[in-house]
């Protein structure tokens, strides 16, 4: 069962159910602990990037993965997306493959020796920072400005899968700015403690299909996805109207009476209705010409610097 993600996780303090499941945390840490002692693999054959996430879901790993695919064409470097095979991340999957030369397997080696045989030059490995087996050339963390690491515990207590601490570890950084006029240096100052070498690449979303809507009418929306929060505040942030918003668990698989219920409730009200692009492709093709979807873009702040980030770091590879 796909549950969603507690409201407690993204509290600046530690409540009493953070407190309650803390002990059951033994778990991750220890995983975390075998997983740091097991001999992991660095492959010559090829370079590879993972962009991943610390804080579990809604960082904008994908459209960062996206992104830096696109950037590395332009360096005229062969390069393949990947992701892990998940039945409950088709739609991540697709999204690489429409937009991208994707490749998907059971497991990460899978993929490295495909990609190998492509003779491709670099993967870009969407998710897998918590790979066991692989030793990455290039890591990326991501994580939302708004959310930044929450409650700062692992899961069950909190929404993070690894200690903030372990940013040591890590090359660079993508932080997504929802709020532009946010005050960031609480934020810069931990991830300089942490690991002063490591490289934060600003980024925020933008919509690219926003001519097709009428910003006067109503909307009710909806999202089944990490961080709902964020999808939101970008529709509010374009001036949107909206009078109501659904969220599913992330991953959430419709059914036929979910969208029928939506249907409903937003023809009562004489609102259209939004999704995202992710939730628009899991809907039955007998509602998608009644539902409009959002198409974003994910923008690095910075992109000249990132170029020379990633030549420099792939040169230290050679």
């Amino acid at each position: 069962m796909i549950l969603k993600k507690p409201k407690f996780w993204d509290l600046k303090k530690s409540n009493f159910l953070a407190y309650l499941l803390y002990p059951l945390t033994i778990f991750v840490r220890v995983g975390n602990i075998i997983s740091s002692f097991v001999p992991k693999k660095k492959f010559t054959e090829i370079k590879t990037i993972c962009v991943g996430n610390l804080y579990i879901g809604g960082t904008g790993k994908t459209p960062i993965t996206l992104s830096l695919y696109n950037l590395l064409k332009k360096m005229d470097l062969n390069s393949v997306t990947a992701k892990k095979f998940y039945n409950n991340q088709i739609d991540e999957q697709q999204f690489l493959k429409e937009n991208s030369n994707f490749i998907s397997c059971h497991k990460r080696k899978e993929i490295v020796k495909k990609a190998i045989e492509m003779k491709s030059d670099i993967i870009i490995f969407d998710d897998g920072l918590q790979e066991k087996w692989i030793d990455y050339d290039i890591k990326f963390a991501c994580f939302d400005s708004e959310k930044w690491i929450g409650n700062g515990h692992l899961i069950p207590s909190g929404p993070l899968r690894e200690k903030i601490s372990n940013l040591k570890n890590y090359h660079g950084l993508f932080l997504k700015i929802v709020n532009e006029d946010a005050n960031l240096d609480y934020i810069y100052k931990q991830i300089k403690t942490i690991n002063p070498k490591i490289e934060v690449f600003e980024s925020s979303v933008e919509i690219r299909n926003i001519d097709k809507f009428d910003i006067d009418k109503s909307y009710v929306v909806f999202s089944g996805i990490g961080n709902p929060d964020s999808f939101r505040e970008l529709l509010l942030k374009n001036k949107f109207n909206i009078i109501e918003e659904i969220t599913f668990p992330d991953h959430y698989n419709y059914q036929d009476k979910d969208i029928t219920k939506i249907l409903i409730k937003a023809s009562s009200k004489n609102a259209g209705i939004i999704t995202t692009e992710k939730d628009f492709k899991k809907i039955s093709q007998n509602f998608k010409d009644k539902i409009n979807f959002l198409e974003i873009e994910m923008k690095v702040k910075d992109e000249n610097k990132l170029i020379q980030f990633l030549k420099t770091k792939i040169n230290e590879i050679n």
